[in-house]
């Protein structure tokens, strides 16, 4: 009859069972026939070694000893380790993090820890279709009294289903009409690229196509991946909904526009008042007058330029920002990207001052890099990428004299000028480099896996340890198996989130390098597009 019912659940479960032992209660071991019974099964089911458990009188407890009817090897020591058998099902055991230095003794523990974990969670069938619960000994480990939170969890999903056709069919319709040809001509292909706004709903809009994605997540990598998207997207659009109010009471979008405008005309003069230094005798240095006008005329017609621009868009500033906060909704991120691109548009004619002063020096310093090594007689082999030797005639050595001394000589007015323009505009990259560094922030922190590892911190295990319980002659060891949970850093490197931004791994020397020779600075770049 037993071994009946164990085919028909290796039938049903396809997990193959085998009886180790048997077990009784105190009440039941005053019945000499069901002592005998439990004897017998051991001839039944040819194991060895035969584990026989009883529990000891009223302790908590039980008793544990083995026989071994067809061996002659002296009788080994019993060890009784307990451990919550639901809390192991449920974990997922995380392999060493540093497997190149561990060594094959460190690995081999790990596998067989492992084992361990995967021969219990193979077991949750068995668990979870145990019908076992209403005699007077309840001895399963999958004891739940919130029957009526999994029926409205299980109409939750089922309510979900045609939730989730919705969803997918719309993120399609969206998907098809970002892939098609419209946004690659040139204005809406260049404005996608450089909008960070863009880049973070194209990220965004695959995060969406992830959840709703009715393929199943075939490992637990992939599970909590999916979860960690979900959990970031919702409270993500929280953040954007309580900042969409917080805008829109007390009529604060207003007071914004009434004071971006008056921001905007002191910045301008403060660049005036700058530019009319460096026309001047900034620091007391000696620049070259002639040119010195030039760019300072120059800047300034610049400066004139965007406040004409201000002002004929200051009637529409109200408008414009009363929209774009409606775009809140989309989510924190969305909102603080459409913060850098205003920021960007705002500061344009920083950015437009930094290049020409960067392109102007970076000029003269590539001219008399050439220059110089016209007079060793050496030239740059373009096709070779290498110095090579050359012989100059007279006319030659007599003009690039003349142009090395003329731009050495206005060397200095130009690097005043890109220098304070460097200043500004690296001002601007750092405010823009600590905004996109908290949207990576709120993309890429697995917000789900750090909630489940402070709220059910054995369902991340990254091993075990183990208490002793009882330790008496003549009685079994008992030990209790607990779980060590995965610490916080580990949680956040390990389903750590991908981000759309690509830093540049320019080091220290390589960034002052560039910037000594004038070549453009970027805080990052993304991923695929190559910086100018």
């Amino acid at each position: 009859m037993v071994k009946q019912y164990l085919s028909e659940v290796q039938r049903v479960t396809k997990i193959s069972v085998s009886v180790l032992g048997s077990w009784s209660s105190s009440k039941q071991e005053k019945e000499e026939n069901l002592s005998k019974f439990l004897e017998d099964l051991g001839t039944i089911f040819s194991h060895e070694p035969w584990i026989q458990i009883s529990k000891e009188g009223d302790s908590k407890f039980w008793s544990c000893s083995t026989f071994q009817k067809h061996s002659n090897n002296p009788k080994e020591e019993v060890i009784l380790i307990y451990y919550d058998q639901r809390k192991v099902m449920l974990s997922h055991l995380h392999p060493p993090f540093d497997t190149a230095t561990s060594t094959d003794h460190e690995t081999d523990d790990a596998s067989k820890l492992s084992a361990i974990f995967h021969t219990v969670a193979k077991s949750k069938i068995l668990f979870m279709t145990d019908r076992y619960n209403d005699g007077p000994i309840k001895l399963t480990h999958w004891q739940s009294d919130g029957a009526e939170a999994s029926i409205i969890v299980e109409l939750m999903k089922q309510a979900s289903v045609p939730a989730c056709m919705l969803l997918t069919f719309l993120l399609s319709l969206v998907s098809g009409i970002c892939r098609s040809r419209v946004l690659k001509f040139w204005p809406l292909s260049f404005l996608w690229r450089k909008l960070s706004t863009c880049e973070q709903l194209g990220h965004r809009l695959q995060h969406l196509q992830v959840i709703s994605s009715n393929k199943k997540a075939q490992t637990q990598t992939q599970l909590m991946r999916k979860a960690n998207i979900f959990v970031s997207l919702l409270i993500d659009v929280a953040l954007g909904i309580l900042l969409m109010s917080w805008l829109y009471r007390k009529n604060r979008i207003g007071h914004l526009a009434d004071t971006l405008i008056p921001v905007a005309d002191h910045v301008a003069e403060e660049l005036q008042d700058l530019l009319q230094w460096l026309m001047g005798a900034p620091a007391g240095l000696k620049m070259n007058r002639a040119l010195d006008q030039v760019l300072g005329r120059f800047f300034l017609y610049h400066i004139h330029l965007w406040i004409s621009y201000i002002h004929l868009m200051s009637p529409f500033i109200e408008m414009i920002l009363w929209y774009v906060g409606l775009s809140a909704c989309l989510g924190l991120t969305v909102a603080l990207c459409i913060l850098s691109d205003i920021i960007a548009l705002l500061t344009f004619h920083i950015y437009c001052f930094y290049v020409y002063g960067a392109r102007l020096y970076c000029l003269k310093i590539y001219g008399l890099s050439s220059l110089w090594r016209l007079f060793r007689g050496k030239k740059w082999n373009v096709l070779r990428q290498r110095v090579d030797s050359c012989s100059y005639d007279l006319d030659q050595l007599f003009i690039g004299t003349l142009l090395f001394t003329i731009l050495l000589f206005l060397l200095p007015t130009t690097a005043l000028y890109y220098l304070v323009f460097t200043l500004l505009r690296l001002l601007v990259v750092i405010v823009q480099g600590l905004i996109h560094l908290l949207v990576d922030l709120i993309d890429s922190l697995p917000l789900y896996s750090i909630l489940l590892r402070l709220c059910r911190s054995y369902r991340l295990a990254a091993g075990v340890k183990f208490r002793v319980l009882e330790q008496q002659d003549g009685k079994p060891l008992r030990l209790l198996m607990q779980i060590n949970p995965l610490s916080y850093g580990r949680v956040v490197q390990t389903y750590r989130l991908p981000t759309y931004s690509c830093y540049p791994k320019d080091s220290w020397t390589s960034l002052c390098k560039k910037l000594f020779l004038g070549e453009l600075i970027y805080p990052w770049k993304h991923k695929g597009e190559k910086q100018d």
